[in-house]
């Protein structure tokens, strides 16, 4: 097999995608407006984190300070090498605030030992007790009292990783600290974020980070320095995962001994500590600061991330708590990195992020950083698809929501009515030599199209169960949670299950006008909400179950929450399929350490989906009234 180079590249493309543009661009508006100011601050423990700095040059009145975390970078580096832009969108640059960008401990320039997602410790007895809540809360300390005409306040901001550490800072906050917005945060690389969702592997995702996280640098180090990166050259992703095969052969073929993280990961297969420490959330008590999570429907890194960060604010801090959620219709980081009205193939009617920026978040950080203006915003701003429509909910999910059951039924039918027929089920075989496409098409990279694109190439499929309603009669607007209830058989013992839903456009849907990528939106099957589960988990997370062979079992599992209409004349289906290929790993189909799998573990597998009056399958979902 073809060997990767270990070129500089990976690294540097997946930096840059999260990080400010070099100084080569044009920076005159920041350059014409701040000064900028390079410095080390010293952690408790005495290690040192390299943060830039910068300050409006206007000095007539004091301003808070808006601050990122961020393991991407803060370059570029150089106290005469200006960014392109400053914050997040332009409306908070030209508010004027002091923006402060840090690498976080062991990344880049600053000093210390970098660990992934590092663990918050609850009760530190030492000054060696440090993670990212005790190190925001140095920076904050340090920054409050040398920095010239600051008011006092400040504010963190960030996408993915640097969400992550926005949520970071939230435990045992500095009383500086009054706002916070983690945005698609990083929260559970075992459940629902990047690596794995519901314990199954997204392998490309893994493949592609992986280099960038898991080798560690010689020495504080800019990114023009760092070459130890894999450069990844497939074109077709596809084949070059079932050609690369089992698990053990990245290791093998690619990462050698250089990539500890993705050793510490193959060694734990289940929900075990290593995991669970690595969970935000269980610490997210008594928060102080103002917080406002985002995140995008159609994100395909942690869409995840944002619903269960604000769900676990809510659940664990008094109704006093100023706790917001801002859910849209975008990709990864898409309300900061375009307009947020196309996105695939679809048109969600108007700028949606430009909206976002200038009516949510420069609002949310004035009011709280600056004391001005009026904070119109409810607990959760929601965009519906479908409908193409913002709406404003006093609590998330919304109340005002009836919980329904879509049943599957026989001939692939899908109603709302119990299934009457008896001793009925679908039966297929599920080939890991011949896994089901996550998309249509040849692709080099994991595409973030995915998660809306047409599923019409998936439903052709044999080893893909179609269920769908007759054309509604009416419109219907699924908000929240969506729990997939499968009665199930296989002849292995183990499979994955996927679950899709869909929204079927009418055979008469007109194309978009203009037209210029060529698609045919009549009868398309645009993706609302996709997910995988591992069935060994059916049970436990931390304790996986083998399947009987040939026993119905039942898989029950949460999808994340969606926020869609599906308009009168289209028809809502269910796809289920076993495998979802090359995005996650393949499942050998039979109970073991699928981490420690060999090529000649892979077998097929007779599935069985029922629906009958003893074995209901369904997908439970909640109606906005």
């Amino acid at each position: 097999m073809k060997k990767l180079l270990l070129l500089t590249g990976l690294v540097l493309w997946y930096s840059i995608t999260f990080a400010q543009a070099p100084a080569a661009e044009d920076t005159s508006y920041v350059r014409d407006h701040y000064t900028k100011m390079e410095t080390y601050i010293t952690m408790r423990d005495g290690k040192r984190l390299f943060t830039s700095i910068y300050m409006p040059k206007d000095q007539s009145k004091k301003y808070p300070m808006l601050m990122t975390r961020t393991p991407y970078t803060v370059a570029p580096y150089g106290a005469n090498a200006y960014k392109r832009s400053l914050g997040q969108n332009k409306f908070l640059e030209r508010e004027g605030f002091i923006f402060v960008y840090q690498d976080v401990r062991g990344k880049w320039m600053s000093e210390g030992d970098y660990v992934d997602v590092r663990p918050d410790i609850d009760n530190k007895k030492s000054k060696k007790d440090v993670d990212e809540s005790s190190d925001t809360y140095d920076t904050i300390d340090w920054l409050v009292k040398n920095i010239p005409n600051n008011n006092g306040k400040v504010g963190i901001e960030g996408i993915s990783y640097p969400g992550f550490y926005s949520t970071a800072s939230l435990p045992n906050a500095h009383p500086a600290l009054k706002a916070v917005s983690p945005q698609a945060p990083v929260t559970d690389w075992f459940i629902g974020d990047d690596f794995h969702h519901n314990g199954a592997l997204f392998q490309m995702d893994a493949f592609a980070f992986i280099t960038s996280f898991g080798v560690p640098r010689p020495k504080p180090i800019t990114p023009a320095e760092f070459k130890t990166a894999i450069k990844y050259k497939e074109a077709d992703n596809y084949k070059f995962y079932l050609e690369l095969g089992a698990l053990p052969n990245f290791k093998k073929y690619y990462f050698g001994d250089s990539v500890k993280f993705w050793d510490n990961m193959m060694a734990h297969p289940n929900y075990d500590s290593f995991w669970q420490d690595m969970n935000i959330r269980p610490h997210l008590k008594n928060i102080t600061p103002a917080t406002m999570t985002v995140g995008g429907f159609f994100d395909a890194e942690d869409c995840f991330g944002a619903l269960h960060v604000f769900k676990a604010l809510e659940e664990q801090n008094p109704a006093t708590h100023k706790n917001m959620l801002v859910m849209g219709p975008w990709f990864h980081g898409g309300w900061e990195r375009g307009d947020g009205q196309f996105f695939g193939d679809q048109d969600f009617g108007s700028k949606t992020s430009a909206w976002f920026e200038e009516n949510v978040e420069l609002p949310f950080f004035k009011y709280y950083l600056k004391g001005e203006g009026e904070l119109d915003l409810p607990k959760a701003t929601i965009f519906i698809s479908g409908s193409n429509e913002w709406k404003k909910f006093s609590e998330w999910p919304p109340k005002n929501t009836v919980e329904k059951t879509l049943y599957f039924q026989p001939n692939g039918k899908l109603s709302f009515d119990e299934p009457s027929a008896t001793d009925s089920f679908d039966e297929y075989v599920s080939d890991p030599s011949s896994p089901v496409p996550y998309q249509d098409g040849i692709q080099s990279r994991r595409t973030r199209e995915y998660m809306l694109d047409d599923q019409r190439f998936a439903s052709r499929r044999p080893d893909v169960k179609v269920y769908q309603t007759d054309a509604l009669n009416e419109d219907i607007t699924l908000t929240g949670p969506v729990i997939a209830d499968l009665l199930t058989s296989t002849t292995g013992t183990d499979a994955d299950y996927v679950v899709k839903i869909i929204d079927v456009f009418p055979d008469n849907y007109p194309n978009p006008v203009p037209n210029p990528k060529n698609v045919t939106l009549a009868g398309y099957q645009m993706l609302v909400r996709g997910e995988v589960f591992r069935g060994k988990f059916r049970n436990s997370f931390e304790k996986p179950e083998p399947f009987v062979p040939g026993k119905v079992t039942e898989v029950k599992y949460n999808l994340p929450d969606v926020a869609h209409t599906f308009r009168k004349g289209h028809r809502i289906m269910i796809q289920v399929q076993n495998t979802w290929f090359p995005l996650v790993d393949r499942n050998p189909q039979q109970f073991e350490d699928i981490n420690q799998a060999k090529d000649s573990d892979f077998q097929k597998a007779t599935i069985r989906i029922y629906h009958d009056t003893a074995n209901k399958s369904s997908v439970k979902v909640t109606v906005l009234q």
